[in-house]
């Protein structure tokens, strides 16, 4: 019989601004249900870095047992409250996956402006959409639409903000699964991350070495935080 196993690839990359506000975690139960989770930490500081490891934890150990959604949820709470002192909790947006044996598809919730992809062995889609006041502006600016390019760092939604109703879901039926923060998004292009994942698809570690390696300075003269994480469906035959 052929039961689906699985191949992870993670890797991340400080950009040259400071700490790495990017944590990712890979979290695995003991039936090999498996949940990924990516956090990008708003903003460059020991703070800003501690936390975000923290959230990507609890995101990906709470998505494997109760799903991406209370994963997300479960982390955003952790940061929900500013704090008393002068120094606030860091915020962040964040993107988690879950699969398991058996299952044809990848679960996958968001907040914000991290990324998640599919790939069928054919084409590269984008499954989930950016929460920011650019992609917001493209789909219901009408004339200010042409300002949306000006607004791609206004994140719309947040951890620290995330309830039930601003927490995207969707579903990926694709044999490889990618994350990526926007440090590779925003400096690697479409075509330029689909010939990547064309050339490294049965190997996602070095997929995601490949990744983050492609990313590049961005307008402001500095290279941000880059993180990927993949996730490979393999068929494997057992007796």
């Amino acid at each position: 019989m052929n039961e689906v196993d699985f191949a992870i690839g993670l890797s991340t990359r400080p950009g040259t601004a400071g700490p790495s506000g990017d944590a990712a975690v890979v979290h695995m139960l003991a039936d090999r249900t498996t949940a990924a989770a990516i956090v990008d930490g708003i903003g460059h500081s020991e703070r800003v870095a501690t936390v975000a490891t923290l959230l990507a934890e609890v995101a990906a150990r709470v998505a494997a047992r109760r799903g991406a959604l209370a994963g997300l949820l479960s982390a955003g709470e952790l940061v929900a409250d500013p704090g008393y002192d002068d120094e606030p909790e860091p915020d962040a947006v964040a993107v988690a996956a879950v699969t398991g044996p058996g299952d044809d598809t990848t679960r996958i919730a968001w907040v914000g402006d991290a990324r998640a992809w599919g790939w069928n062995g054919v084409r590269l889609r984008q499954y989930s959409t950016d929460q920011t006041m650019g992609e917001f502006l493209r789909v219901y600016g009408g004339p200010a639409a042409d300002l949306a390019d000006h607004h791609d760092a206004w994140v719309r939604t947040s951890l620290a903000t995330a309830v039930v109703a601003t927490v995207r879901e969707a579903e990926i039926p694709d044999r490889l699964v990618l994350l990526t923060t926007d440090g590779i998004h925003d400096t690697v292009s479409p075509p330029e991350l689909e010939a990547l994942v064309r050339a490294h698809e049965d190997h996602p570690q070095t997929l995601t070495d490949a990744l983050t390696a492609a990313a590049r300075t961005g307008h402001s003269g500095e290279r941000d935080d880059a993180t990927a994480v993949a996730l490979l469906h393999q068929a494997t035959t057992t007796t």
